[in-house]
């Protein structure tokens, strides 16, 4: 079997093709990736290396690139990672996630849908259901999709589509949700590497607001599982939560990295936040563990250690990146 993986090359992405390999080296993986800032030249170099991965350059936004994809690599099956995704870049650049996620999602749909695939997976984020209170339920697969940043408006219209293509067009489209990533090869925009980066280096840490913001987080190998598992077991149409009920608060994860490195408390360094600061997201998974067999793995506390061990061994990775 052919398994298209769009975005390929980024954080999610790439650990998936890994993992697919991995698990499935029956599979041949095409991987399509623009190779903006979050895709590097070294993710190709690795992918060239697998026989049984095939890089292909181009974006997923533009309909003959796709077209020329599908009609050469008949891929059985599509899961799409392709998107911008950070929140504080659609703040200033909001033109650039509505292409990729947005007209970038209805090319691959509408390529699926002429070239007869049986499966599309659809990577999403909880971060289109908005903000939750203190205290107040996790989200789950029916709470209402109430978007906040041009990051999560974005991501939400793209699973309006894939919902549209199922009942109108009868594509096979699976989405998931899942909450805040963590793991090897994050581009070092996001808390973690950044946090990990200007703590190595004794730098002051920029925490927004408060630090009080409530995130719920996933290693990224048991996100990519769950994805495996809703590509095997989902059902056409269905969406599923991903999530490891382990909610923190910004504060408490850089809290937990500076006693990892062995840093201060002192070097958190408390900035203006960011304008629509969601405050809490939190996931329930019971559908996903019900339905698909899937349940993560691995303890935060571990799991993030690791983390920063990588991160502290891959400096000639990501120091690059930085500047």
């Amino acid at each position: 079997m052919t398994l298209l993986v769009t975005g390929g090359a980024g954080f999610i992405g790439r650990n998936f093709v890994d993992r697919v390999r991995a698990l499935h080296p029956e599979t041949t993986v095409v991987v399509l990736d623009l190779l903006t800032y979050a895709g590097t030249g070294e993710a190709v170099a690795h992918f060239a290396a697998d026989p049984g991965v095939v890089f292909v350059r181009g974006d997923v936004a533009d309909p003959v690139a796709v077209e020329e994809l599908f009609a050469a690599h008949r891929p059985a099956r599509v899961v799409h990672f392709a998107a911008e995704s950070h929140v504080d870049r659609s703040i200033s650049e909001p033109s650039v996630f509505l292409r990729t996620n947005v007209l970038g999602t209805q090319v691959l749909l509408e390529a699926a849908r002429r070239h007869g695939t049986q499966r599309v997976l659809m990577v999403s984020t909880d971060e289109v259901y908005g903000s939750l209170a203190d205290g107040a339920p996790a989200f789950t697969e029916a709470s209402p999709v109430q978007p906040r940043s041009p990051y999560s408006a974005s991501k939400a219209a793209a699973d309006h589509l894939c919902q549209a293509w199922v009942h109108t067009h009868g594509l096979d489209v699976v989405t998931t949700r899942c909450s805040n990533n963590y793991g090897p090869w994050q581009f070092p925009e996001k808390l973690i590497p950044v946090m990990i980066h200007k703590a190595l280096d004794r730098a002051p840490l920029p925490v927004y607001g408060t630090g009080r913001n409530v995130r719920d987080w996933i290693h990224v190998i048991d996100h990519c599982d769950g994805i495996l598992a809703a590509l095997e077991h989902g059902r056409s149409g269905a969406v599923y939560n991903l999530g490891a009920d382990c909610e923190r608060t910004n504060l408490d994860i850089v809290r937990l990295i500076l006693d990892i490195l062995g840093r201060p408390h002192e070097l958190i360094h408390f900035v203006a936040d960011r304008p629509g600061h969601d405050w809490r997201y939190a996931i329930d998974a019971t559908r996903a563990r019900t339905e698909l067999g899937w349940s993560p793995r691995r303890v935060l506390d571990d799991a993030l250690a690791e983390t920063v061990e990588w991160y502290v061994e891959h400096q000639d990775w990501w120091r690059p990146l930085v500047g």
